[in-house]
């Protein structure tokens, strides 16, 4: 059976717990950052620190972190359910030294996939291009204003940290049931559509 839709994942805060890294940063930097301080996307700015000083931070514990993330709820099971029709491509701005507990995540949650891209800059357009991107589901805002303003559809799953006003082309949700209804709804019409162009 040919796949219909071409969807990319982000994976850190989209389907990962978006604020996993605060009880560990918190330790590291004698903090008291909450889920709600996290108006923005870049960790370094929620800390009140230097970009450097983060990054040794993350250099230290990047992998713990994303090793002991918690997936969000309903990701396995709508993915396993949207993999049956629909490929799925992991984009992510991890480092490519981050393949080793990447994969062996996403082995560990059951999660299917088709292709895993580690970026490690966070302009993911011609990746998307090249994977014929229909849908993308992304969490950090500017990511996907970019994405949108190439024409991508994109599904912006709602955190603190992304609140501002969205252009055409994007659609904020709440949850993974809302992403499934989504892509269902727009497979259907998709394919309805190419069915009468045939």
């Amino acid at each position: 059976m040919v796949k219909k839709l071409s969807l990319c994942i982000d994976i850190d805060g989209t389907i990962t717990e978006a604020y996993d890294w605060i009880p560990r940063a918190n330790d590291y930097f004698n903090t008291k950052v909450t889920p709600k301080d996290v108006k923005v996307y870049d960790i370094h700015k929620v800390l009140g620190i230097k970009s450097e000083i983060y990054d040794e931070f993350y250099n230290l514990y990047g992998e713990v972190i994303h090793e002991e993330a918690k997936i969000r709820r309903g990701v396995k099971e709508v993915l396993t359910k949207l993999y049956e029709k629909h490929e799925i491509h992991f984009v992510t701005a991890r480092q490519k030294k981050m393949k080793d507990v990447t994969e062996k995540w996403l082995s560990q949650h059951g999660v299917p996939l088709d292709t895993l891209s580690l970026l490690g800059k966070h302009d993911k357009v011609a990746k998307a291009q090249e994977l014929a991107c229909d849908v993308f589901i992304e969490d950090r805002y500017e990511n996907a204003v970019q994405l949108a303003e190439y024409g991508f559809k994109v599904l912006l799953i709602d955190c603190y940290y992304n609140k501002g006003p969205l252009s055409s082309g994007i659609t904020r949700v709440m949850n993974w049931l809302e992403i499934k209804d989504f892509i269902e709804g727009y497979a259907q019409q998709t394919y309805h559509y190419a069915k009468i162009a045939t």
